[in-house]
C-alpha cells in the first residue's frame, strides 16, 4: 500500500502541473546532474519531493533553471548568479544593481581577452622566430626559461 499511496501522490504532483527531474531537464536544457548540484549548493531552491522522495519541479523551478543557464552560457560565476538570481526575484530592485554586476563581470572578460590576446601576440612572436628545423637551439624554449 505504501508504494501505491507514492504512486498516487507522484501522479498527484504531476497532475498539478509539476514534472519530474527528466522533464525539468528537458524543458530547460539543463542536465540532471547539474540540477541536483545547483540544488545542493542553493542556486535553486529545494524542490517538492513525492512521499517517494522523487523530486518534481514546478513552471517557475524550470524559469530558474533556463536562468542560470543563461548565466552560465555568459559566464557569470556561481556567485554573480547567486547575487542576479535575488535581484531577479526581488521585483522592487533598483536595476542600478543589476547593471553593477553585469558591468564587473564585462570588465573582467575584457580584461582575461586582454591577457589572452597579450599571450598570442607573445606566441606568435616567438613561434615565428623558431626555426622549426632540426636545429636544437629554440626561441620558445628560451622565453620559457626566462623565470
Amino acid at each position: 500500500m505504501g508504494k501505491n499511496e507514492a504512486f498516487l501522490e507522484h501522479a498527484d504532483a504531476l497532475g498539478r502541473g509539476l514534472v519530474d527531474i527528466g522533464r525539468a531537464s528537458k524543458a530547460s536544457g539543463v542536465s540532471v546532474k547539474m540540477i541536483r548540484h545547483y540544488e545542493a549548493i542553493g542556486l535553486l531552491k529545494k524542490v517538492a519531493r513525492t512521499h517517494a522522495n522523487y523530486r518534481v519541479y514546478s513552471a517557475s523551478d524550470v524559469h530558474t533553471l533556463r536562468f542560470i543557464k543563461r548565466a552560465r552560457s555568459l559566464g557569470f560565476s556561481v556567485e554573480d548568479i547567486r547575487e542576479l538570481l535575488s535581484l531577479w526575484q526581488n521585483k522592487s530592485r533598483p536595476s542600478a544593481s543589476v547593471k553593477r554586476v553585469a558591468a564587473e563581470h564585462m570588465n573582467g572578460l575584457k580584461q582575461r581577452i586582454a591577457e589572452m590576446q597579450s599571450m598570442v601576440a607573445t606566441l606568435e612572436h616567438l613561434t615565428e622566430h623558431c626555426h622549426g628545423d632540426h636545429r636544437p637551439d629554440c626561441p620558445i624554449l628560451e622565453d620559457l626559461a626566462k623565470a
